[in-house]
């Protein structure tokens, strides 16, 4: 819209439009003495079109992320024989570990054994394809197979009439679905609102549940239920000890053996580091060794008797092939009954894959992208259900055997695809003899990893102790209710915690300690050259040795007490915010910093009322007899109760180092805390400066509110605003500014020289005296402390005029070559907004310099 009919519209409808720039700093002729344009620097606020042309892709970026979607081609053409020996031995490896687990996990999904081979299947054969991390292996895994189960048995009362493999095909589908769809926007960064509080308790309930459900099949125990609570599974168990059979022969001695061999493999890699990669294997095959020996076992038991006949549970039949390939089932009903368990089928899909990948990732030095393997999580799941698989996500453990196995790409999962191929179609019959006990001890022994051991718990106490509450209340929640539940609570109760300390968070106020380094028993700064190991060396450095830090007057962060801290400047106060400062937390944020200045100032108007109804009705100031005692004293009422050795309130600094954002709440509780300080201090003004912001939009909100620029007040010469600012070098001898200006400076030179002859002030048009006294430019003091050389936040007026005296000194004493190396500088924040520092020191500088610039010229007057 052109400005002339925005300026119209915004009239008629009454809305008063901010000046582009509300402080003319440039019109005040003391600081533009001796500008120079060149070297300045407005900082213009941002716009909304340049956020939403941010956010708007551009060519470059969408063919980027059309092949970020394939992974796969960006090491596929470098793939070699190295690569391959690697992948061979890690897919095999893998495959021969998968093919017992998935069976096993099948049951624990309430579903035939083959269905867990189809989702292993199709798992590592459709994850290469979109993958970014080589170790991760997508299968069926316990805690997701335990809910699937959970699912298709509430299912089987509401759906009696849908076998459950379809309910299950049909969840895997739907969620991937989800997960597919937060992948492809690109909002994988969503797993993060899930603290590693909440994956633990997760994992570890589920671990716990898992493994008491699986007790009645490892022990053939029968008569109850197994998905009932836990605490109700583990009550039924011990009450039906006595009814174990022969199958807890197959399963007690199938888990001690597992665990058997893994304590010696582990042994001789500890003892015989020879031997590690050995030790290594066989440990890895422990489960297959374990299954064929049972199936030998088995079969050497079962093989006389009639078919369809054991002396204890075994799997019997196995089809053979893909015999429930099909387009899955979905229609209303289905859908409608499985959107309420959506949410935790997503949670669990993402959660571990994510945490898994991200874990090996820094192991292994590779980055992984979330959403990406959100797109391959919900692929896979997507597709699996054509072949009759059920929900598949990546398997701690067989991630962390494929990474010690020595895996190179993630195309070791179509490897490992072909060993369970293999498996599918060629030993169903050696599936017949398998002991459903020895597949539970399988379980029992893979989930007993993901619980959360001791040590690691005592390390998230000393960390934070709350979280560990938050933790046992999920594994708690998880044992007496269910693991969805578990899941709701431990994120819920995060969630709260962490919306809790934004809400309840407080600022601090801060003190000023000067400080030194120290190396050994030197001060670093103080020779002229002094090495520091490992950090380069101090050459004839002239800064000073001590230098200005800000910390909490209370010594809440841990510093040392005994250093004593106090305001830098008698009215003046600092203030951090703690945990940003947004509409949750900016009221409790304000509210105490306008009880600790009303604790450590007074009012600078003490006048008395002259009747007691004037005052206002919540100070109602002190008591007749107190005022009556004060007139025959001879003392003015308005000091009862007054301690007159506290300042009154100057000026405030507001520290946003931890602020990235604010909004229309926390601008506007700041406006109304302003107001109220402004009448606090009546009739004097109060300061506010801000350092440190981080975000341009922050400035843009905070200058639409009226900070950043001095109060406006009528005034008389005294009143004219001190703007101090910090500034840095913007080039140098070498820089290409320098050197552009060779030639103007030659013609300066040679200029200068003639008026000089002529005896004529270059600066000024005036004669030169050459026995006049030369002036010094004037310095802005901070308080009590004399100006160093070498200050890196002068006034802006002072920079540009001791750099108009050098250069001026420089031509009139040297030729152009030395000229035309001379240092520019420029302000590093915008010269619009004097109220903006960058640091502490320079807010500080400049609050002081402008408090006692105020009263000088209040001494004038009176003068």
């Amino acid at each position: 819209m052109p400005s002339g009919v925005g300026h119209k519209v915004a009239r008629l409808l009454g809305i008063q439009l901010q000046p582009k720039d509300p402080y003319h700093h440039a019109n005040d002729p003391r600081e533009t003495a001796h500008f120079n344009p060149n070297q300045t620097f407005v900082e213009e606020s941002p716009r909304v079109d340049e956020f939403f042309l941010k956010l708007a892709p551009s060519g470059p970026q969408i063919w980027q992320y059309l092949v970020s979607l394939f992974p796969f081609l960006s090491w596929i053409g470098y793939y070699n024989l190295q690569w391959l020996a690697g992948d061979l031995v890690a897919g095999i490896t893998i495959g021969a570990v998968v093919v017992p687990q998935g069976m096993a996990y099948a049951r624990l999904a309430n579903l035939d054994v083959q269905f867990g081979l189809y989702s292993s299947f199709m798992g590592v054969l459709v994850y290469w394809f979109f993958a970014t991390s080589k170790d991760i292996t997508i299968g069926p895994v316990a805690v997701m197979s335990q809910l699937t189960g959970a699912v298709v048995a509430d299912m089987t009362t509401v759906l009696p009439d849908v076998p459950g493999h379809v309910i299950a095909s049909a969840l895997a589908l739907l969620a991937g679905a989800v997960v597919v769809f937060i992948g492809l926007i690109r909002c994988g960064w969503i797993v993060d609102i899930i603290s590693l509080t909440s994956l633990s308790a997760f994992m570890t309930g589920s671990a716990i549940c898992i493994a008491i459900g699986q007790v009645p099949s490892l022990m053939g125990l029968s008569g109850f239920s197994t998905r009932d609570p836990t605490y109700l599974v583990f009550i039924h168990i011990l009450e039906n000890l006595n009814t174990a059979s022969m199958d807890a022969a197959m399963g007690l001695s199938a888990l001690a053996m597992l665990y058997l061999i893994r304590g010696v493999c582990m042994w001789i890699g500890t003892h015989y580091p020879k031997h590690q990669k050995l030790a290594f294997f066989l440990s890895t095959l422990r489960v297959v060794f374990v299954i064929v020996l049972y199936t030998l076992i088995s079969y050497l038991v079962n093989r006389s008797l009639p078919r369809g006949t054991a002396k204890f549970k075994i799997l019997f039949d196995v089809p053979r092939g893909f015999q429930n390939a099909a387009v899955p089932v979905i229609n209303t009903p289905i859908i409608s009954n499985l959107a309420g368990y959506l949410p935790a089928t997503v949670v669990v899909l993402l959660i571990e894959h994510i945490a898994i990948s991200k874990s090996f990732g820094r192991v292994n030095n590779y980055r992984i992208n979330p959403s990406q393997e959100m797109v391959a999580i919900g692929i896979t799941n997507m597709l699996g259900p054509f072949l009759g698989g059920y929900a598949a996500t990546g398997s701690f453990s067989r991630t962390a055997i494929k990474s010690k196995a020595g895996v190179r790409t993630p195309f070791a999962g179509v490897i490992t695809a072909f060993v369970v191929l293999l498996a599918i179609y060629a030993l169903p019959a050696v599936f017949y003899y398998i002991p459903n006990a020895s597949l539970s001890a399988v379980i029992i022994h893979a989930v007993g990893d993901l619980i959360t051991p001791p040590n690691t718990v005592y390390q998230f106490w000393l960390v934070s102790p709350f979280e560990v509450l938050i933790f046992f209340v999920g594994v708690f929640v998880t044992f007496f209710s269910s693991i969805e539940n578990g899941i709701y609570t431990t994120v819920l109760l995060s969630a709260a915690m962490l919306l809790f300390r934004i809400l309840r968070s407080k600022g601090r106020f801060l003190g000023r300690v000067k400080v030194q380094s120290m190396l050994g028993n030197r001060v670093i700064g103080n020779d002229r050259q002094q090495p520091v190991p490992g950090y380069g060396t101090f050459t004839g450095s002239q800064e000073a040795s001590t230098r200005n830090i800000f910390l909490p007057i209370t010594h809440a962060d841990g510093s040392n007490p005994e250093i004593e801290l106090n305001n830098p400047y008698p009215g003046i106060f600092i203030y951090r915010f703690a945990e940003g400062f947004s509409y949750p937390n900016a009221g409790s944020s304000l509210e105490h910093l306008v009880e600790y200045i009303f604790a450590h100032t007074r009012r600078t108007n003490l006048a008395h009322f002259d009747r007691p109804g004037d005052r206002p009705w919540n100070e109602p100031g002190p008591s007749r007899r107190d005022m009556k005692a004060a007139a025959a004293a001879g003392v003015d009422a308005g000091l009862i109760g007054v301690d007159v050795s506290l300042p009154t309130l100057k000026a405030v600094i507001l520290d946003f180092s931890s602020v990235n954002h604010v909004d229309i709440t926390s601008v506007q509780q700041l406006i109304d805390v302003r107001n109220q300080l402004d009448r606090y201090a009546s009739p004097d003004i109060v300061d506010w400066h801000i350092a440190c912001i981080n975000n341009r939009w922050a400035k843009r909100a905070l200058a639409a509110a009226g900070f950043g620029y001095p109060t406006v007040v009528p005034d008389g010469p005294h009143r004219r605003w001190k703007s101090i600012f910090s500034v840095a070098e913007i080039g140098g001898s070498h820089s290409a500014a320098a050197a552009a200006e060779v030639e103007v400076n030659e013609k300066e030179v040679a200029r200068s020289r003639r008026q000089t002859a002529a005896g004529v002030d270059v600066e000024g048009g005036r004669h030169h005296h050459r026995t006049g006294a030369h002036h010094d430019p004037k310095k802005v003091g901070t308080g009590s402390e004399t100006a160093q050389p070498r200050k890196s936040t002068v006034t802006f007026e002072d920079t540009v005029h001791h750099l108009h005296q050098k250069r001026m000194s420089t031509v009139k004493g040297a030729g152009p070559e030395l000229h035309s190396g001379r240092t520019v500088v420029a302000p590093v924040h915008g010269i619009n907004r004097p109220l903006f520092h960058v640091d502490l020191t320079s807010a500080l500088q400049s609050a002081v310099a402008n408090v006692e610039g105020r009263y000088e010229g209040l001494e004038g007057e009176h003068h």
